[in-house]
């Protein structure tokens, strides 16, 4: 007998809880300048799987 609370790993965050930050960069940016040194990336932070919610499975439908 199938169970209908069958979980499945979350695709969004492949099981994390989280969807990890990222960073792009582009010399066109010209984002901040820290010292010296110009840095040509946008970074986002990780955050919270809005898919599962941040528990890492989803339901199965």
């Amino acid at each position: 007998m199938m169970s209908n609370t069958d979980k499945k790993v979350c695709p969004e965050c492949n099981g994390e809880k989280v969807i990890q930050g990222t960073c792009e960069c582009d010399s066109e940016w010209r984002g901040t300048k820290t010292g010296d040194e110009w840095n040509d990336c946008q970074c986002v932070p990780q955050m919270t799987c809005p898919l599962c919610k941040g528990i890492g499975f989803v339901e199965s439908l």
